[in-house]
């Protein structure tokens, strides 16, 4: 007895424009793996950096005082071309669905100058209350800036 699964749609990469912002992320020769390529862990690390460092800039996210923080439930991330220190990286940024307490943004990896995804992922952030880590409505002035991210499908 033979198993098949159906055939998936490859993921593709995509254009910059895809993405409503982008933060520039400096490569560390620590990223470099044995390979000689950017480790795989290395990726999730730029999407949480950038994210976060974008919610902190808009003034919506206060990691030390804030009542409310994201916690990630779900990450995924699909390669199509190597990155390496001492390449600098673009990381773009939307937001694909806005729930009651959660957020699925979507992450593009780009190098310096090009124009297509060398990765592209997602996760999803469940807003908690920092204490009792029960889910929250998503704060006002957090939904605007949810809302700023969102593009239309690629």
């Amino acid at each position: 007895m033979s198993l098949q699964h159906p055939q998936a749609a490859r993921p593709q990469a995509e254009h910059r424009s895809a993405y409503a912002v982008f933060r520039r992320i400096t490569t560390r020769l620590a990223d470099n793996d044995i390979y000689g390529h950017v480790n795989n862990v290395v990726y999730y690390s730029w999407f949480d950096t950038a994210v976060n460092a974008h919610l902190i800039e808009s003034g919506v996210l206060d990691m030390h005082q804030g009542q409310t923080i994201g916690l990630v439930i779900e990450t995924h991330c699909n390669y199509f071309a190597p990155l390496a220190f001492p390449q600098p990286v673009d990381v773009g940024i939307r937001v694909a669905r806005i729930g009651g307490s959660s957020v699925q943004y979507e992450v593009g990896l780009f190098a310096e100058g090009v124009e297509i995804t060398a990765a592209k992922g997602h996760f999803i952030h469940v807003y908690v209350d920092r204490t009792t880590r029960r889910p929250v409505s998503l704060p006002a002035n957090l939904k605007t800036v949810l809302e700023s991210l969102q593009c239309p499908s690629p």
